[in-house]
């Protein structure tokens, strides 16, 4: 964005307009004793060229490790052209697209990126985005209980095999408002409709699947959701879009698919970038689109025939009363959504289905390579997709901070989330990682834990 400077002149003409004398005036609401001249630590300021030569210390000091931690947010390689075209300054500075003939690009774009989600997921409409993948699974439970006129008990199955974050993001979100999110114990790494028996003849609104689940297990997608709808339960799939690449899209799923579908765009060309800003998505049945979250692009002609977009469905209580609204979600995190949608028109599908078979890959090998280790052994001889549960022979923490100081981001510690699983590691693997990495990867693993045991 460019630097527009004010001159002295320039300030002195915009006080005499507003009728104040010094720009200290426009600060005397605030009380004489809530003022300070300054902040204690905070250094001088610094010129352009000295916060440019600061910043990019900082930056390197978080160092270039290999990479093996997934957990919900993955490293994929990201196309140049990703980022070129969605930091334009049409798309970069660009705001809600409140009016229409005024954004028709911003429109299209969305527009666009709705058809291409509603496509991968195999359902029959998406709305325009939500914050992450934690907000789309809070969202999806929400639209369940509105959608699923013969339940009123308001009760979400959620496996644990569901992101832990995820389950903690839909209970501060949705909770408060009467939903009741029931956890289903997994012993086995898998959602089992054995899990689900005690639940026949109860009123229940929905359960979540998610696919892959959190530990890289492919569920029985088609027995649990022709499960669910036998006893009247709606099916919400939260799945990872990369994955879809190779997997039966939620739309597919048993007899009659699932009933809403969503996840988080970052693995569609948005950088991990410390944890954000992502982008959810979220798909449905057209009998269950007026119970989205949200808005929706709609594409239509003018008088003349010409082509055109607009906001043809916009629940939010911006929009309307408050009481009528099906959701105070107030972004369609429109930067994230252009790039994810530039992401997939590059890659197409058979580009989607290469990278996912290449994590496939890399995750079968990286398995292969540090189950070899002595301490190291798998959790669970299932199908898997990204990522893996390992058992240790001792405690995780100490062993990602050694391998940590080797330049390797080992893996996600499960042991505050699944302490029943013991000294459990959740590794991954996607395309990004080489044989030499996981080479690299498997001999410092090896290394740490010789060195362990001679220490003890």
């Amino acid at each position: 964005m460019p630097f527009i400077p004010h001159t002295p002149d320039d300030v002195e003409q915009m006080l005499a307009a507003i009728g104040a004398k010094k720009v200290e005036d426009l600060f005397d609401e605030i009380p004489k004793e809530l003022r300070i001249d300054s902040l204690a630590g905070i250094p001088d300021a610094l010129n352009e060229m000295q916060i440019g030569r600061l910043m990019s210390e900082r930056a390197a000091q978080d160092g270039t490790p290999l990479n093996f931690i997934g957990a919900g947010a993955y490293e994929h390689h990201i196309p140049s052209a990703v980022w070129a075209v969605t930091t334009r300054g049409e798309f970069y500075s660009a705001y809600t697209p409140y009016q229409a003939e005024a954004s028709q690009g911003t429109l299209q774009l969305i527009y666009e990126y709705q058809t291409m989600i509603s496509s991968l997921t195999g359902m029959e409409v998406s709305n325009a985005s939500l914050y992450d993948g934690g907000s789309a699974v809070a969202e999806a439970a929400l639209m369940s209980v509105r959608a699923h006129r013969k339940s009123r008990s308001q009760r979400i199955l959620v496996p644990t095999t569901v992101n832990p974050n995820y389950r903690k993001v839909a209970v501060a979100t949705a909770s408060g408002q009467g939903v009741r999110f029931e956890e289903v114990a997994c012993p086995k790494g898998a959602l089992a409709l054995a899990d689900l028996k005690k639940y026949e003849g109860e009123d229940v609104t929905a359960i979540v699947i998610q696919q892959p689940n959190f530990f890289g297990v492919l569920e029985d997608v088609d027995a649990i959701t022709d499960w669910a709808h036998a006893h009247n339960i709606m099916v919400i799939a939260s799945v990872n879009p990369t994955s879809l690449g190779i997997l039966k899209p939620p739309g597919e799923w048993g007899t009659t698919g699932a009933d809403i579908a969503c996840g988080d765009c970052q693995p569609l060309g948005v950088p991990l970038s410390s944890g954000g800003p992502y982008a959810g998505f979220l798909t449905t049945k057209m009998e269950f689109v007026r119970q989205m979250p949200g808005r929706i692009v709609g594409r239509t002609v003018d008088l003349n025939g010409r082509q055109g977009f607009a906001l043809t469905l916009q629940a939010r209580e911006q929009h309307i009363r408050r009481g009528k609204a099906t959701s105070n979600i107030c972004t369609n995190q429109g930067l994230l959504v252009t790039a994810a949608t530039i992401y997939l028109s590059l890659v197409g599908p058979e580009g989607l289905a290469r990278v996912a078979n290449e994590c496939h890959r890399a995750t079968q090998e990286l398995v292969a390579a540090l189950s070899r280790i002595k301490g190291v052994k798998l959790a669970f001889e299932r199908a898997r997709f990204h990522e893996a549960v390992l058992l240790l022979d001792r405690p995780v923490a100490p062993v990602l901070a050694e391998l940590a100081r080797r330049g390797i981001v080992g893996g996600f510690d499960l042991s505050s989330d699944y302490p029943e699983l013991g000294n459990a590691l959740l590794v991954c693997a996607t395309e990004t990682r080489t044989a030499a990495d996981i080479k690299a990867y498997a001999d410092a693993l090896a290394e740490t834990l010789k060195a362990a045991v001679r220490a003890a």
